[in-house]
């Protein structure tokens, strides 16, 4: 057995009144690709900033190349070879892609002014963009890309520091289907040239693809290990939550009404002239798939009035439904969870209770002057219902976990009785027991006779959650699957426009 690259033997952190890390030991192979599993909280994050020199471990030792460290710091672990794909997006909007990926390192000039060689910095960025399959510029702006892109940039500014170490957390939280496959065969070449990989995803198929090797953290500790054939779906979430975890589909406890929320022939300003068409009912779960640039999210602003629509109809229970402004909708019960719950959804230096009351103030006022009584007794109600995880209702909406966070956005419509909520990723970057918590809220909701429309690239959540499966491609509706149709190879087939009556007369 070789000796491995790294290892982190017996590493404990503490803080005040809290154990991150008990008594932890990892090691990491030359050209193997990790799996890191466990909850938000089970003490991932903490062991990663300790192997990136960002924290010191309370006790414990880091091995590297056969030396013994107490703790690294950032630049020794950056000079080790050691880089993060950050879940988190950890880029400038004002700058463009080859700007981000070689920040801090640009190629310059010589001369007293030291400016920037574009031309070279462009060049050597544009292989890194052409190797993620990524089809934008070098000199593109940021700030015109969308989050799945940005995902991929960040992935390219590891792979320009010609890392032997690149820890990915979440790496595919963004990401459609194809570039989550792409990504995989990244992933694939990395470990055939050598290089070692930690990849932390809650998304366990993944994990199953790409991992040589699994390790499973709970409430701090190191609870497990699997290897080979023995990494499976169920077996990495016993190690997680210490319990087989029930199946994520929830029947619904009635039939769907017939009333609910029908899309008529809307177009968005993203695909002028593509209509679309279909409903999604009280009662039901609607999942709404496709590839990215299929214009899902899009037609969610359309239906909240973020971006009006160009043309057609939003009906509520039969009756039209004007969204020119998200005021409108949020008037009519309309509601959306977006996809960007830290920058659309919450208020992040705000505390739940305010979070929670934000989108009706006046029910929460007196004489024009917040009731802060009120807002508290409201806030405690979702805090329940919903088993946010916090000390107080008074406990700022940057301190939660991802899970938390996003019950604090579906407090804040639940407060306010919907009529119909969409969905948008709702379980990025969460855990598996947090994902099967929000599953029951929207399973709840919908049996309580609220319309609820999913959007999600997660195949295995739009399979295993959804009542049906409407697939988008190029702007419009390519399909409709109903459950006992439920397979990722139909869901796909629509993606890329195809239909699935002509694969049907294919394989006769």
């Amino acid at each position: 057995m070789p000796e491995p690259l790294l290892e982190l033997r017996s590493v404990t952190k503490t803080y005040p009144g809290v154990t991150a890390l008990d008594d932890v030991s990892v090691s990491l192979y030359k050209g193997e690709v990790l799996g890191l599993i466990g909850e938000n909280g089970a003490g991932k994050s903490t062991l990663m900033k300790i192997l990136g020199g960002i924290v010191a471990p309370t006790a414990g030792t880091i091995v590297l190349d056969g030396v013994s460290h107490d703790r690294l710091t950032v630049p020794a672990a950056t000079a080790a070879g050691i880089a993060f794909v950050h879940q988190e997006l950890n880029l400038f909007d004002n700058l463009s892609v080859a700007a981000n990926v070689y920040i801090g390192r640009e190629p310059r000039f010589g001369g007293p002014l030291r400016l920037v060689d574009t031309r070279t910095l462009n060049a050597k960025v544009a292989p890194l963009l052409e190797r993620l399959g990524l089809d934008v510029r070098p000199s593109d702006s940021l700030a015109d890309l969308s989050i799945a892109q940005c995902q991929m940039v960040e992935i390219a500014k590891a792979l320009s520091l010609d890392a032997r170490v690149i820890i990915m957390d979440e790496p595919t939280s963004s990401l459609t289907l194809k570039e989550t496959d792409r990504l995989l065969e990244v992933i694939a070449d990395l470990r055939a040239a050598g290089v070692s990989i930690i990849y932390i995803s809650h998304r366990l198929d993944e994990v199953k693809t790409s991992a040589d090797r699994v390790v499973a953290l709970r409430d701090g500790h190191r609870v497990g290990e699997l290897t080979g054939e023995g990494i499976t779906h169920d077996a990495m979430i016993r190690l997680m939550i210490g319990r087989d975890l029930k199946s994520v589909y929830i029947p619904p406890k009635t039939r769907p009404r017939d009333t609910g929320v029908v899309i008529d022939k809307l177009v968005t300003t993203a695909h002028p002239g593509k209509e679309v068409s279909f409903e999604f009912r009280r009662g039901e779960i609607v999942g709404l798939a496709g590839l990215i640039g299929s214009g899902r999210t899009e037609l969610a602003h359309a239906i909240f009035g973020v971006e009006p629509a160009v043309s057609g109809r939003v009906l509520l229970d039969g009756e039209p439904v004007v969204t020119k402004v998200a005021s409108d909708a949020i008037g009519k019960g309309i509601y959306l969870a977006p996809e960007d719950r830290k920058r659309a959804g919450l208020l992040l230096d705000l505390p739940i209770d305010q979070n929670i009351t934000l989108a009706d103030l006046g029910a929460y006022s007196r004489r024009g002057l917040p009731d802060r009584k009120a807002e508290k007794k409201a806030a405690e109600a979702q805090v329940a219902a919903l088993s946010i995880k916090t000390p107080s209702t008074a406990t700022y909406a940057v301190n939660l976990s991802g899970g938390n966070q996003q019950k604090v956005v579906l407090g804040k419509w639940l407060s306010m009785r919907p009529n119909a909520v969409i969905f948008d990723e709702p379980t990025r970057g969460i855990d598996v027991g947090a994902k099967s918590e929000i599953y029951a809220i929207m399973r709840d909701l919908a049996d309580s006779g609220v319309a609820i429309l999913m959007i999600s690239s997660d195949m295995e959540e739009v399979i295993g959650v959804s009542d049906r499966i409407a697939v988008m491609h190029e702007g419009r509706i390519s399909g409709l699957i109903e459950r006992p149709d439920f397979t990722e190879h139909n869901v796909m087939l629509l993606a890329v426009g195809g239909t699935i009556e002509k694969r049907a007369r294919e394989n006769a």
